[in-house]
């Protein structure tokens, strides 16, 4: 059911049959019918986990409606629906401007005290960030413009910005709402640079019902889905979150079940994909860091591989039947695809589903 809630695949709700596996694998594994722009999964989602730039633009673009390309989601950001900001758990997160408002009430202020101790590690103190705040809301008040010329502004302001001091300032700022990552310009290499963006956020009238909203939509793009992921998704306690979800069990927005010995929360009415197949997924995709627990549909070798070493970096992910396989990429020089897709399966697999894998990624439209 995760792969129907994630948009990785149709189900009972969508109606008619699923498509094909090689119909599927040819869009890139995602629902060729689900007929969402990009602004609309992301939505949906409510936020995306949004480190690794590059990879973020695809999860969105496999999960909006056929046709969708990676530059049909930047002109969401250029056209200020999407942007991209530190949020939950001290990562950048994709989401709208209204729902980064919501999240931004429930975790800013304790992300900005741990953002704070790590600027004052690294001798900032009150003065030099406000100085900080203040060219920046100078700058960005005459247009989108580049991170390295920020950085530069704050330099020649007599503000250090090496040694991960202008990350660490951008973060503080972030979570005061007052800048975030939003249109993409031309960058002589060829590619498209993100810009900084200031203005005020979102107004956010009802924050307690907007996050419980939040919270509904959250499992339902996610679910079957524990209460515990979601606390540890949004990065706040688990009994609030717990409550929130339960309202929402009342109240008829979600169902409950048991899965794998675990009650869990899922849209009202949900069923299984039809037919799945073989399903690529993007590198830090919501597909795993949608949730704490993983296993539910990854075994050991399967979080080995998306994960090698624990070193902070996952990889794209092939799925079969809804379950984590193996992980692939493909090689990027200077930003572009250098050479033909990887493949490393953690499981064994019949011949004829390898050669559904092989060419579900000759077909991955968005290199």
């Amino acid at each position: 059911m995760r792969l129907v809630a994630q948009g990785l695949a149709r189900g009972g709700r969508a109606g008619g049959a699923a498509g094909s596996a090689a119909g599927r694998t040819s869009s890139g594994g995602a629902s060729a019918t689900a007929g969402r722009t990009p602004v609309e999964v992301v939505r949906r989602m409510v936020a995306m986990q949004g480190q690794d730039l590059r990879q973020v633009l695809r999860a969105i673009a496999i999960r909006s409606a056929a046709g969708t390309a990676v530059a049909d989601v930047r002109a969401a950001f250029d056209r200020g629906e999407l942007v991209r900001s530190w949020a939950m758990r001290g990562t950048l997160f994709v989401s709208t401007p209204q729902d980064l408002a919501v999240l931004h009430g429930a975790v800013a202020e304790r992300m900005r005290r741990q953002e704070w101790r790590m600027c004052t590690e690294r001798g900032i103190d009150e003065a030099t960030a406000a100085r900080a705040a203040a060219v920046a809301t100078a700058a960005l008040a005459a247009g989108p413009m580049r991170r390295s010329d920020l950085l530069a502004a704050w330099q020649a302001a007599g503000i250090e910005t090496g040694g991960g001091n202008g990350y660490h300032l951008l973060a503080l700022l972030a979570y005061d709402e007052l800048v975030r990552f939003g249109p993409f310009a031309a960058t002589g290499a060829g590619d498209r640079e993100q810009l900084l963006v200031g203005g005020a956020a979102p107004a956010v009238t009802a924050p307690q019902a907007a996050l419980d909203e939040a919270l509904v939509r959250f499992a339902i793009a996610r679910g079957p889905v524990a209460a515990d992921d979601a606390a540890w998704w949004l990065g706040t306690g688990r009994v609030a979150v717990r409550a929130s979800l339960q309202r929402a069990v009342a109240a008829g927005r979600l169902a409950e079940a048991e899965v794998a010995g675990e009650r869990m929360v899922l849209e009202p009415g949900s069923q299984p994909a039809r037919t799945t197949g073989v399903t690529l997924a993007p590198g830090f995709d919501e597909w795993f860091l949608g949730y704490r627990d993983r296993s539910f549909t990854a075994s050991p070798a399967a979080l080995a591989a998306i994960l090698p070493g624990r070193n902070g970096v996952f990889r794209p992910m092939v799925l079969v039947d809804g379950r984590t396989v193996g992980s692939w990429r493909i090689p990027i020089a200077k930003g572009v695809p250098a050479g033909e897709p990887r493949l490393e399966l953690a499981e064994a697999l019949p011949a004829a589903r390898q050669r559904q894998i092989e060419r579900a990624l000759a077909r991955w439209p968005h290199a």
